[in-house]
């Protein structure tokens, strides 16, 4: 296989930069970039025993650029080896960068990689770069790939006249059970950026693709352009997930980039997506741009790059890399709503078990062997009566200077998160606060650690938050504060490296 001049240099300096990242300055259980820029997750499947998750890349500054496809695989989700970056705009159709896709295996075994090409080609009046973007492939052996000589296999050409070519992405990919090949593209309706909608492509073979219809198209109440759709059944429920951006405040979503869910059903023969409900994926500030996969075992697993369009000047200096992904989630539908749990494999790290029942907090409360900065931390609280507190916080990243903290206001039903002496000198978001359902003052927190993100699934899964600290290291004191006085059951495990399991 032949490699282009840019796929060289880029493999060259990841491989003589990243393998000179200390892991202390890496989390132990989420994927980082091997060395610079990480965002969009890429390409998540299963390919020939492994989990493949490509990513979009720039391996040589801690910042966007022309972007490549970074590339590590897993056996459990938890422990991901670095492979040599698997894409670089080195051809026409992507010679300003390789933007985000999707992959799986074709029928006759091969690794297959839909994504968008990018090539600049103008500014507009308000001086905005503009870029052609249209859907090309490349085909692989889980490690090499070969981008087609036919790219792009989708253009502007294929697509409504009222499009808005200059944001046309994303393509996610999926098989059928007859053996051929769908996809959902993002796309922006007018030059003005005014809404966002989602296209439906199908192919025979997954080169050669058609229009089939508008699958489902923003009124204009969530945000303007639409990135990263995902389309899937689960649990009898079509699901439609997409992250976003430029979304106005309103009682059902926050401001700026975000990703929400759409359920509903799926008119096949109109290629029309009915929706019946919608909501907020993450009510935290750092996670976008969502991608799923069905693992061996049939469960629909997701994951998503672990940062925010309007907060990505939070990052500490001496840290060589910029961004994360989550821990992926298991997905089911319970009471038309989506439920994320943490994969099940985590708890295969778990250690050092610590419990306490039917504690009383009231005021001040700091427990022996509640600490650290990678662990997996579960709380709930039982109210003696409903009213008998109006506010239970959890500190956790805690020493003399800093703390991260999460309130509880039973009254309210109101769950609050607050960074901002976390040890940031960045003024960007640093605080959320969204409702919950009300359980008489009861709550589950289940918390998620790994040095430099927290990930807290609120009732078991119901509704979920992430975040990014960069609080130093030693900062590991938790401890807790009730204002009246409330029963809490504490269940503590540290997690080891996932390599210590292997």
């Amino acid at each position: 296989m032949n490699y282009s001049q840019s796929l060289i240099k880029a493999r060259k300096y990841e491989e003589e930069n990243g393998e000179r990242v200390d892991p202390i300055l890496r989390p132990l259980y989420h994927l980082t970039p091997y060395i610079g820029w990480m965002n969009d997750p890429n390409g998540f499947s299963w390919y020939n025993g492994y989990y493949h998750l490509f990513y979009q890349y720039y391996p040589f500054a801690k910042k966007w650029g022309p972007m490549h496809w970074g590339h590590a695989v897993s056996k459990d989700l938890l422990h991901w080896e670095f492979k040599p970056a698997a894409l670089a705009p080195d051809t026409v159709p992507d010679e300003d960068g390789c933007f985000s896709g999707s992959a799986i295996e074709l029928n006759d075994g091969r690794h297959l990689l839909l994504y968008t090409g990018v090539t600049e080609v103008s500014t507009d009046e308000y001086q905005r770069t503009l870029y052609s973007q249209i859907q090309c492939v490349a085909v692989g052996d889980g490690e090499n790939y070969e981008k087609y000589d036919g790219n792009p296999v989708i253009d502007q050409t294929m697509i409504p006249s009222d499009t808005n070519s200059y944001d046309f992405r994303d393509p996610k990919i999926w098989k059928e059970a007859d053996g051929t090949y769908r996809c959902v593209v993002a796309n922006g309706v007018d030059k003005d950026f005014t809404h966002g909608r989602v296209l439906y492509f199908s192919s025979e073979d997954g080169f050669h693709w058609k229009y089939v219809s508008t699958l489902l198209e923003n009124d204009g109440s969530m945000g303007k352009m639409w990135e990263c759709p995902d389309f899937f059944e689960l649990d009898g429920t079509y699901v439609m997930l997409m992250s976003p951006q430029d979304v106005l405040q309103t009682p059902r979503f926050n401001c700026g980039n975000q990703t929400i869910c759409i359920l509903g059903d799926f008119d096949e023969e109109a290629g029309k997506m009915i929706p019946k409900a919608d909501m907020t994926v993450d009510y935290g500030i750092d996670f976008y741009a969502t991608q799923t996969m069905l693992t061996p075992d049939g469960r629909r697993v997701m994951i998503a790059w672990m940062q925010n369009w309007d907060t990505i000047k939070y990052t500490e200096q001496s840290i060589p890399w910029l961004g994360m992904m989550t821990l992926p989630r298991e997905l089911s539908i319970v009471n038309e709503r989506l439920i994320q749990k943490p994969i099940r494999e985590i708890e295969e790290l778990r250690t050092h078990e610590v419990v306490y029942k039917h504690v009383v907090v009231g005021e001040t409360l700091v427990l022996d062997a509640i600490r650290g900065r990678s662990l997996d931390l579960t709380i709930e609280l039982y109210p003696e009566s409903f009213g008998s507190y109006t506010k239970f916080e959890m500190r956790f990243a805690v020493d003399e200077h800093h703390y991260t903290s999460i309130v509880y206001r039973p009254r309210e039903n109101r769950l609050e998160f607050d960074r901002s002496n976390s040890g940031t000198r960045v003024a960007v978001m640093h605080d959320r606060h969204f409702f919950v359902r009300n359980r008489n003052g009861q709550l589950k927190l289940r918390l998620l650690l790994d040095r430099y993100s927290s990930e807290v699934f609120i009732n078991d899964g119901e509704q979920v938050m992430t975040n990014v600290l960069y609080t130093p290291l030693s900062a590991d004191n938790i401890w807790f504060y009730c204002d009246g006085k409330v029963l809490m059951d504490v269940e503590k495990y540290e997690l080891m490296d996932p390599a210590q399991k292997r």
